[in-house]
């Protein structure tokens, strides 16, 4: 359906996957190039080399293959429209993952023990969570009290 679109290099489908999929699914080489192997192989599309990089074509078969299925198939990236606010966690998980690796990377001893005892709360909460528990921030204890 991408390539319907516009021939597109293994690594800009990556990204137009992942874009289309709002950061949902990232596909790696691993399962995009094998992808591309099969499809030329069933004579859907070409390859060719350009600046380095292969360009990934629709053969006219191929076209025809995307165009007889337009109104019957489903759009692999429907599902991922979301209209509700918040429900990006995928987002959400790789600004923490930087975050964190930020604190191991520059954070003092301090800092990095504090961090630990951060994400193993916030993977408790979501078990909880699961559970449907009451999930409750803990609340930090004032040590002059």
């Amino acid at each position: 359906m991408l390539l319907g679109e516009e021939p597109m290099h293994g690594y800009q489908l990556m990204q137009a996957i992942a874009d289309r999929s709002d950061g949902r699914w990232t596909p790696s080489p691993g399962a995009i190039y094998p992808t591309i192997n099969q499809l030329e192989d069933e004579g859907l599309v070409t390859v060719t080399a350009e600046a380095g990089r292969k360009l990934v074509t629709l053969t006219d078969a191929g076209r025809e293959y995307v165009e007889t299925r337009r109104e019957t198939s489903v759009d692999p990236f429907a599902g991922f429209a979301s209209t509700e606010p918040g429900t990006d966690l995928r987002a959400l998980l790789e600004e923490l993952h930087s975050a964190t690796r930020q604190v191991a990377r520059s954070g003092s001893e301090e800092q990095r023990t504090a961090a630990a005892k951060i994400l193993a709360e916030a993977r408790r909460s979501l078990y909880l969570l699961l559970a449907d528990a009451p999930v409750l921030p803990e609340t930090p204890k004032d040590p002059e009290a």
